[in-house]
């Protein structure tokens, strides 16, 4: 898979590569039972040729009514469930917001964005990455939120994210809005420990071109 391929793009791709399956598995079940394709058209309530052209793959985005009907008629039942498999794009207002930090670092310090965790075939990034090699390397990982709808889930994906790639530091980046505080004072002890840094201490000692030392919880 390209790198560089885009998350709308990824699924259609994920969605041809899935129903290509399902044709083939549904030809072999349909001729393994013995059934014609006119005797499923007319169990479905659809033309012949429209079976035909399905298992062809002529026929353009077909619709999930058909695909399940045809599925069930030659003995398959159709299954469908999302899973987290990647991070959602980022938005005007979060990319907003990491420009505001990014605005008040050091010159001296390197900024990188949508950096991948180093795993192959992980779709998952850190929406930005701060680091400086001289004189001693240190990088510090940035995910920023502009609206927390549930802490402890953020929480447990901050947790995993950084299980994965355990190396730095870590900057949680919150809009400051009236919502997003409650919701981190919600936050368990768990997170506060993990997250030990105010704002002002990670802001100035990024503003000075410093390692914070720590992770911290930034709000802006």
């Amino acid at each position: 898979m390209p790198t560089n391929e885009r998350a709308a793009d990824r699924g259609r791709r994920r969605c041809r590569e899935s129903l290509q399956r399902v044709r083939v598995d549904g030809r072999q079940a349909r001729t393994a039972a013995g059934l014609s394709q006119r005797a499923v058209a007319k169990a479905i309530g659809v033309s012949h040729s429209k079976v035909g052209r399905f298992e062809r793959g002529a026929v353009r985005d077909p619709s999930l009514e058909l695909i399940a009907a045809y599925c069930a008629v030659v003995g398959l039942d159709l299954a469908m469930r999302a899973y987290p498999a990647g991070d959602p794009i980022r938005d005007r207002a979060q990319l907003a917001l990491l420009e505001r930090l990014r605005a008040r670092l050091n010159p001296t310090l390197r900024w990188r964005t949508e950096v991948p965790l180093p795993i192959d075939g992980d779709l998952r990034a850190w929406d930005a990455e701060i680091s400086d090699r001289n004189p001693n390397p240190w990088r510090a990982r940035v995910e920023g939120e502009t609206r927390i709808a549930d802490g402890q889930a953020l929480e447990r994906r901050l947790a995993l994210k950084l299980r994965d790639d355990p190396d730095g530091h870590l900057i949680l980046l919150i809009s400051d809005t009236r919502a997003n505080r409650a919701a981190l004072r919600s936050l368990g002890a768990g997170a506060k420990e993990l997250l030990p840094l105010d704002t002002r201490a990670v802001l100035a000692a990024l503003g000075n071109g410093k390692d914070p030392g720590a992770s911290g919880i930034v709000i802006m």
